[in-house]
């Protein structure tokens, strides 16, 4: 990072239009305080035009950005609006004077003394960072005399030659004087857009950019060399408000200090205390009179009312940048894409509602003709059953579990590759509109906590080798200078070292242990879940009423899935703190290493924590469960649950259906709204509690205090955590659910509205980013959708009974036809062969003697002389279902390695037009410099010719002078020409 006096030129005082902090130096404790302060401004009138907060005492610099720290006002040392601070004196009278009632309690004095300590740091500290950045040009001005009782405001301009220098050291692009046509393809692709934009204008907002626009202003990075490039008519709003915020936090992260503790830009002084936030202004109020882009935003963005509209991201990317800006264009495409999800999957549902009664399966085990005895379900107390009594299960079953599922699991994989090349040709279409197609994401600066970390590494070397060499230290000389010299050596020695594995190598074990022993923890409560559901089973067996013991099943599956539910939304909360913190304990350099490292262990831990029960239902139920008479037990006691007789696909179905729309409805919805609004009546209430006094009520609240009171923002990793987790749902187990697509899309349209009135009325303004991509969500999505390939293989192979109907069609069915199916799948076991103490107490329940009963699974029956080995069935079926795997895998991802090949990531207009802005540029940039070559031609030809006149002019005789002097002056320069 280069040095402060060399970046910056400090303006005269005057220029500035505020007097800049001296800071003396320190003597031990106390600190001595120029007169030369920050102006402390005066509450405006009401009808002055700063009224709303949203400029200067003057009226006429506008506030970029806002700085809040926490004041200490009592009535005895109110501090009184004034336009100059006080000075050391009246500074020093105030700290040492007692407080009343307290001079006969030392204890109460020395904890005094401790807090004025502390808070005459913190104000040391805010001085020098203040008048640090009065020396990089900004302007400031203080308000303490506020309706925010016990809040200070330090208000930020940007004056225009701060944000022409900070614009050509960030490379922003500004659209130039010149522009071109854009081309959107040739007549004929021209004229289907006009006529659909046509068709779908009430879709469009009432917004000044929903227009296609048929020209493009050529942009470039701004140089104050080349300012005649720009239109710089309205200096005002050339640099709308998002980037003036963001050039002033860019200055505000490279600010370092270290008179009074070594502090690295604003985000160590949040951390420390020293400021309590740091943020932009909205640019007025949602229900303004006056318009401005908030207002609009709020109209025709945040209200439910405008649902069925697309959303305008070019004013969301101008009010709150690029990457907030592509995260809304991201969802809404892949809600729009939702719409053909949808409606596959409902037609895949009507043609289960429709075929149900041609099943002949579910007819089978419907059909009380068809007297099928099956063995008990649980030791003792459960007895023999009929088949037909699962008749319900079975046709709920192929609503879910039929042949129309293998075509919507194909589909929706290809649906998945179609989504992301569609995401990837509109990023590019906003890239190019954006003036992004050049841009790339320079090194951060490194974080506070890294450079910390990195400094007190450099000081115990420096302090090892001065222990290895010792020096004579002069005891006169001031501590504060050593401190100061101390700190100084350490920034120096920052720039030199950095963290290396072996420095993080305790924090990468850490993370290992801990992210193992969450994943542990994970599998641990679905066992015990699992635990709940085979002894509440066991328990409501032996009821003596009749509906319980018919509705166990019921019973047991309802209430499982709803504490897998609460368990998922409490570890989701605890595992996003963990992440953070295993992440903090890492180090990482910049925001963007520290944002992708948080995001990839948050995502794996809650991506465990939601999927762990339904992958349990889809591939381990029922399959370790044993036969009758030789049961598998857990912990000696408790028989492992078998499936439904339909299948597990429909408790599947009900598992994931349950979690995805509590998730949906509870943690993205309820929780997002209720979580930010009770937070705001906390401050509310505490802000009422505090003893305020009469003539601050009678203040009228500005721009800043007002959104002082709102949300800090966040970040966006929750909003893209739950659509991720979201779109696992959607493709994952869609062969057990086709209805998930429609939900999720009813679910997005809700989520985008109210997503953007968090962000236009509950969240503070966010500092604007750039970026030109979602980053590392895209990979997410990515390993998702290839993911999502081999589960629904799976599921379809495993769980539901679509290869054992294969099978028994081609190979096994006397008709060709699916009659006999059930009993092919249930094997026979003599009950005489139950071990002792497991056949049932009652057994004559079914009123005859039950000598043979049946099973799901493929064994050898009793009489055979395998009796009840595994029978060639089983493994004909499992080499089918092997084979199937494989093959679906294969196909499904070659289709949409396919897809992903024969569409273009970049559109080829867009390629077209970013090839035309660059010869475009090229030539303005030649035009510019045949223009001075000819200027510079012009002069020196003019020169010459000057010259020449000159010559002639001395040589006439006419014009010679007359006098003597002037002759002998005259002679003198013929000589010289000779």
């Amino acid at each position: 990072m280069m040095k402060r006096n060399e970046k910056y030129s400090s303006l005269p005082i005057g220029e500035k239009g505020v007097d800049i902090i001296n800071i003396k130096a320190i003597e031990d404790i106390g600190y001595v305080q120029t007169d030369a302060m920050i102006l402390n401004s005066v509450v405006p009138e009401q009808d002055s035009s700063c009224q709303q907060g949203l400029y200067f005492q003057d009226g006429s610099r506008r506030v970029d950005y806002i700085l809040t720290y926490h004041i200490k006002k009592s009535g005895a040392f109110r501090k009184q609006p004034t336009r100059h601070g006080g000075s050391a004196s009246n500074r020093s009278t105030k700290k040492d004077q007692p407080q009343p009632g307290n001079k006969n309690d030392p204890e109460i004095g020395e904890q005094d003394h401790i807090i004025d300590y502390h808070e005459d740091d913190k104000r040391f500290r805010r001085e020098e960072f203040e008048g640090k950045l009065l020396e990089a040009g900004l302007e400031l001005e203080k308000d303490e005399d506020t309706k925010t009782y016990g809040i200070g405001f330090v208000k930020i301009h940007a004056p225009w030659h701060v944000l022409c220098r900070e614009a050509e050291f960030m490379k922003l692009k500004m659209p130039t004087k010149k522009v071109y046509e854009v081309n959107h393809g040739n007549n004929f692709v021209e004229k289907i857009n006009t006529f659909i934009y046509k068709i779908t204008e009430p879709l469009h907002p009432n917004v000044e950019e929903k227009r296609i626009s048929s020209v493009k202003h050529l942009s470039y990075p701004f140089s104050r060399e080349k300012q005649h490039l720009f239109d710089l008519s309205d200096k005002d709003s050339f640099f709308d408000s998002k980037t003036r915020s963001t050039i002033v936090y860019e200055i505000l992260k490279r600010i370092t200090c270290t008179k009074a503790k070594y502090t690295m830009g604003i985000t160590s002084l949040l951390a420390n205390g020293v400021y309590n936030a740091a943020y932009p202004l909205h640019d007025g109020d949602c229900e303004d009179e006056n318009a401005n882009d908030r207002k609009l935003l709020y109209e025709e963005w945040a209200s439910y009312s405008v649902f069925y509209k697309y959303q305008p991201i070019d004013l969301i990317r101008k009010y709150f940048g690029e990457k907030i800006g592509l995260y809304f264009a991201w969802l809404g495409v892949y809600t729009q894409m939702l719409i053909p999800a949808s409606l596959v999957g409902i037609i895949v549902f009507l043609y289960g509602c429709a075929t149900l009664d041609d099943n002949i399966p579910s007819m089978e085990m419907c059909d009380n003709r068809i007297n099928i005895t099956m063995c008990p379900l649980c030791d003792r107390t459960c007895s023999y059953w009929k088949l037909s009594t699962a008749c319900a299960t079975a046709r709920a079953s192929h609503l879910f579990d039929n042949p129309a599922t293998v075509f919507f699991s194909i589909f929706m994989a290809l649906w998945a590759a179609m989504f992301m090349e569609h995401w990837k040709r509109r990023q590019m279409r906003l890239n190019y509109k954006w003036d992004l197609t050049g841009f790339e994401e320079e090194e951060d600066h490194p974080r506070a906590e890294y450079e910390s970390r990195v400094m007190k590494k450099s000081m115990k070397k420096e302090h090892r080798k001065r222990k290895k060499h010792p020096e004579v230290v002069n005891e006169g000389t001031n501590k504060w200078k050593q401190t100061v010299e101390t700190a100084m050596a350490g920034v120096k020695l920052t720039e030199k070292e950095k963290l290396t594995w072996r420095d993080r190598f305790p924090a990468y074990m850490t993370n290992a242990v801990m992210i193992l022993f969450m994943i542990g923890l994970t599998f641990a409560i679905v066992f015990g879940v699992i635990l709940y559901r085979i002894s509440t089973a066991a328990a409501l067996a032996m009821s003596s009423s009749p509906s319980t013991k018919s509705n166990v099943r019921v019973t047991v599956m309802a209430t499982a899935v709803i504490i897998n539910l609460v368990v998922i939304l409490i570890l989701d909360e605890v595992y996003g703190y963990i992440a953070r913190w295993l992440t903090l304990i890492e180090v990482p350099k910049t925001d963007k290493s520290f944002e992708e490292r948080l995001i990839f262990k948050a995502f794996v831990l809650k991506f465990v924590n939601a999927f762990t029960p339904i992958m349990y239902v889809a591939f381990f139920k029922g399959r370790f469960v044993g036969r009758p008479g030789n049961y598998v037990y857990a912990f000696q006691s408790f028989r492992m649950e078998e499936c439904a007789p339909g299948g597990c696909l429909m408790e599947l179905c009900i598992q994931l259906s349950i979690i995805m729309l509590g998730k949906q409805l509870i943690q993205n919805n309820l929780f997002e709204i209720g979580i930010p609004k009770l937070k705001k009546l906390i401050r509310y209430f505490k802000s009422k509690r505090t003893s305020v006094p009469e003539e601050e009520n009678n203040k009228k609240l500005q721009r800043y205090e007002v959104d002082y009171y709102l949300e800090p923002f966040a970040g966006l990793t929750p909003e893209y955590m739950e659509m991720m987790i979201q779109f696992g749902f959607v493709t994952l187990f869609v062969a057990s659910f086709p209805l998930a697509p429609l939900f999720a899309l009813l679910n997005n349209i809700i989520e985008i509205r109210l997503d953007a009135k968090k962000f236009i009325a509950e969240l503070r303004r966010p500092v604007a980013a750039r970026a030109k991509d979602i980053g590392i969500w895209y990979n997410i999505l990515r390993v998702v959708a290839k993911l999502a390939v081999i589960i629904n293989a799976f599921v379809i192979a495993f769980t539901s009974d679509f290869i054992p109907r294969l099978v028994y069609l081609y190979m096994y069915s006397t008709d060709g036809s699916m009659h006999g199916f059930i009993n092919h799948t249930l094997s026979y076991f003599n009950v005489s062969d139950f071990k002792s103490g497991t056949e049932p107490i009652e057994p004559m329940q079914l009123g005859y003697k039950v000598e043979i009963c049946r099973f799901k699974d493929y064994r050898e029956p009793p009489w055979s002389l395998n009796g009840y080995d595994i029978s060639k069935q089983f493994w004909a079926v499992l080499a089918a279902r092997l084979a199937f795997v494989i093959v679906f895998q294969n196909l499904v991802m070659i289709m949409s390695d396919f897809v992903d090949w024969m569409i273009p990531d970049i559109p080829k207009d867009i390629s077209v037009q970013i090839h035309k802005e660059k010869v475009l540029m090229v030539e303005l940039f030649l035009k510019e410099e045949r223009g001075k070559l000819q200027m510079l031609e012009n002069l020196i030809a003019r020169g010459k010719e000057a010259k020449s006149m000159e010559n002639c002019h001395n040589h006439s005789p006419i014009n010679r002078p007359q006098s003597h002097k002037g002759s002998n002056t005259t002679l003198h320069s013929q000589n010289i020409d000779v």
